[in-house]
């Protein structure tokens, strides 16, 4: 008969418990929240009363039951007018009745142990047999005045600030209006029950109440706030207590560890060693390590008592990949303007004297043009014409090199950046077929053959044309280059002509030079695509 009483009681019981235990976690240190928590407290003993009230075998368990349950029953009006005073802000206009409210606590609880004395709290106690007498209905009076007037108290401070009803002042209003119309119909004997609703009803309120006021005040705002900082920002922050053993991660720490909380300080060790290869230790308070691609900081605090015992550990793990980035860029950008001042310094010096020779050099082809001066030294001068246009090739060729990397993202690139950099000889570039990344392998390769070859054909053949085929061929590059110069009967590869050969033959290539008489040069280079195996 009592199982249904009791799991009443049994679960409204557990509702007020957490419901102490959440606020004692979440809660603020101050006066307002204690005084919740007394509220909640009286209703706790209230509650309890009734499980004794339950198994209670005689007289004397009987009366026990009642006095615990009037020790809840005498707190909880006063306290809970003092919590709306405090909550309201009306602390300061009712500071002497608040003084003296715990004394109408003391008065009624007086009342309550004296009455087999008196018999005039309860005119009759027996086991199971209670009624009620003029003190008892004089107390109800009080406790139902002072549970009012905080409700209006409660009322006026919303009031106030908002001008209208709230849903808070709403749900506050049914939550204690609730539970006193189920004391009022027990006291008046409507509802007859085993135990009493009352207490179980309030149990429930006191949950209602604290929904209702919780964005008010009652949190502890700064701790909710800095919890959620903490989860939100880009760094792991792990805490370990004195024993090292886990106690809090954040949500970013949880996709840079498998560690679940509880594990040890050497377990994060060993993972950081095992996934880095760095080994840290427990006295480590600040180091950096890679991991793939990115580069993390790692700091350690300690914490420690009045007495400087340590007391626990917070390792805050940094992804500072960023930084080093930026490093990177600004190297690359200083290095960039150097190259960028060298490459001016270098054209605005050599270039210019090449510049000169060159043509110094046809004004006195010129001028020797009508003159009976030997073949040789006619051709002395023809090659130092030939020579330092080279020479010009070669230096712009070298300051694109210095400025830029960019023209060796591909073999047509590079190919240009030698013709663009050409004055003095007309070049015709024939690409065929569709270049893709499976030639990058002799960018660099196809460049210093290009440019070689024409650098000779300007010192030596006197050329005025070059013409250049490259064909991109499904398992082969091809590369010809035709000019129209003096020929040569007799080839004679020397290092210019036998770089180039060394240079293609390095990647499996082939090179064949041809020259006539009076009818230019030809080189044709033919490199075979590398395959994975050839690669390796």
């Amino acid at each position: 008969m009592n199982l249904i009483p009791t799991i009443l009681s049994l679960g409204g019981l557990a509702g007020i418990i957490a419901t102490v235990v959440w606020i004692l976690v979440r809660g603020n240190n101050n006066r307002v929240t204690k005084l919740f928590v007394f509220c909640v407290a009286s209703v706790m003993i209230w509650l309890i009363s009734q499980l004794l009230k339950l198994f209670s075998v005689n007289t004397e368990q009987f009366w026990i039951s009642f006095v615990v349950g009037n020790i809840g029953i005498s707190m909880f009006a006063p306290s809970w007018l003092m919590f709306a005073a405090e909550y309201s802000d009306y602390r300061q206009y009712l500071r002497k009745p608040c003084r003296a409210l715990p004394m109408i606590s003391v008065i009624f609880f007086t009342c309550v142990i004296t009455n087999p004395v008196h018999h005039n709290y309860y005119t009759t106690f027996e086991y199971r047999n209670v009624v009620c007498g003029r003190l008892y209905y004089l107390s109800q009076i009080v406790y139902y005045l002072l549970i009012f007037a905080g409700i209006c108290l409660m009322f006026i401070k919303h009031s106030q600030s908002n001008r209208r009803m709230t849903s808070q002042s709403m749900l506050i209003a049914i939550a204690i209006a609730v539970p006193l119309c189920i004391n009022t119909l027990s006291v008046v004997k409507i509802i007859d029950t085993e135990i009493e609703l009352t207490p179980l009803f309030f149990a429930f309120s006191v949950v209602m109440i604290l929904i209702a006021i919780s964005r008010f005040g009652l949190l502890n705002v700064n701790r909710i706030a800095i919890n959620d900082t903490i989860d939100s920002i880009d760094s792991a922050v792990i805490v370990f207590d004195a024993d090292d053993i886990m106690t809090y991660k954040n949500k970013y720490a949880e996709t840079l560890i498998s560690l679940e909380t509880g594990a040890t300080l050497d377990e994060l060790i060993a993972a950081v060693k095992e996934k880095t290869g760095t080994e840290l230790s427990k006295s480590t308070s600040a180091c950096e390590l890679s991991y793939e691609g990115a580069y993390y900081n790692i700091r350690q605090n300690f914490c420690t008592n009045k007495k400087g015992e340590r007391i626990a550990s917070i390792i805050i793990v940094t992804n500072v990949s960023e930084y080093y980035e930026l490093l990177d860029a600004e190297k690359k950008l200083s290095l960039e303007q150097e190259r960028n001042r060298i490459a001016q310094e270098i054209h605005d010096s050599a270039g210019h004297t090449f510049t000169m020779i060159s043509s110094l050099s046809r004004i006195i082809s010129a001028d020797l043009a009508g003159r009976n001066i030997p073949d040789e030294t006619a051709g002395y001068v023809r090659e130092i014409d030939g020579l330092s246009r080279s020479g010009v090739t070669q230096l712009r060729c070298s300051i694109n090199n210095l400025r830029s990397d960019e023209f060796m993202t591909s073999v047509t690139r590079a190919i240009n950046t030698v013709t663009s950099a050409v004055r003095g000889v007309d070049i015709d570039v024939c690409t065929q077929g569709e270049e893709d990344d499976s030639f990058a392998f002799c960018i660099k390769t196809v460049y210093d053959n290009t440019r070689e070859t024409i650098t000779n054909s300007m010192r030596y053949s006197g050329a005025d044309r070059i013409d250049i085929i490259v064909k991109f061929r499904p398992d082969t590059l091809e590369l010809y280059i035709f000019d129209n110069g003096r020929g040569c009967p007799v080839i004679s590869e020397n290092n210019g002509l036998r770089g180039i050969r060394e240079r293609t033959e390095a990647l499996g290539g082939t090179v064949k030079f041809s020259s006539v008489e009076g009818e230019g040069f030809t080189t044709v280079i033919k490199i075979p695509k590398q395959t994975s195996a050839t690669a390796e």
